[in-house]
């Protein structure tokens, strides 16, 4: 629906979240889930990485609406399979946001959302649309070969996007749905104590007295190094996210 893109978008950047540089991830330097490639076709091929780090919401807005939103046609989806289908292409790619859209729906899987997917869409109920969009969604992701090291924070994205997109349906929710995950967190390390040191004992399965010493750090060390992180002992959000804190 025309009106949600706002609302969608403001779900999605939750997700996305602020600047990241890691080395292992393939998409390179992204700020609040643009890459700088994708920043440099859309306002030109001299945009560096302290540009894209000062992205303004109207260039946000831009890219998100020109490239996924409208390229899935989600001003013509019911509600709430607008949402699951944007998030999906932001995610993954529109082509495959659509094959996903498609399958559920029973349309021809070309990746293009056109007069035929959307009739088919028309006679489907949102919500057996968007579980169907979501189930297929993370068989894609657990086949990826990072799942190992992402996977958990993959899921919890699906499960929240779930969730968002059944309530804008309308939908009856599982009382046992996640809810809705906050962009907020804390980066944390050697002499950090809180909430979040708590979370990442919990999550480490170490004791979680909330004081980040030694053996936490050792720990966290210990999760970075299996799951091909860098070995820095402090728990930031590529950590946080693999160990299934963040989406």
């Amino acid at each position: 629906m025309k009106e949600n893109f706002s609302k969608s978008l403001q779900h999605v950047l939750v997700h996305e979240g602020g600047f990241v540089n890691h080395p292992q991830d393939p998409g390179g330097a992204t700020n609040k889930g643009v890459t700088l490639r994708t920043f440099q076709r859309h306002f030109g091929s001299d945009k560096t990485v302290k540009d894209l780090k000062k992205i303004t919401n109207a260039q946000l807005k831009k890219i998100y609406r020109a490239g996924y939103w409208d390229k899935c046609r989600c001003d013509q989806l019911p509600s709430g399979v607008d949402y699951g289908v944007f998030d999906a292409a932001v995610n993954s790619g529109p082509g495959r946001a659509a094959v996903w859209l498609q399958k559920a729906v029973g349309a021809v899987p070309d990746g293009g959302v056109g007069p035929n997917t959307l009739s088919k869409v028309a006679v489907h109920e949102p919500a057996v649309i968007i579980n169907a969009i979501c189930d297929e969604r993370m068989a894609f992701l657990r086949g990826l070969r990072t799942f190992a090291t992402f996977g958990r924070g993959w899921a919890r994205r699906v499960a929240g996007v779930r969730r968002v997109a059944l309530e804008m349906a309308g939908a009856a929710l599982d009382d046992a749905a996640p809810e809705t995950p906050s962009a907020a967190f804390e980066t944390v390390s050697r002499g950090s104590t809180g909430p979040w040191v708590v979370k990442v004992q919990e999550a480490l399965g170490i004791t979680a007295d909330g004081d980040f010493g030694p053996k936490t750090e050792a720990a966290v060390k210990a999760f970075q190094e299996a799951h091909r992180l860098e070995p820095d002992g402090i728990a930031g959000r590529i950590t946080l996210r693999a160990l299934g804190l963040l989406v």
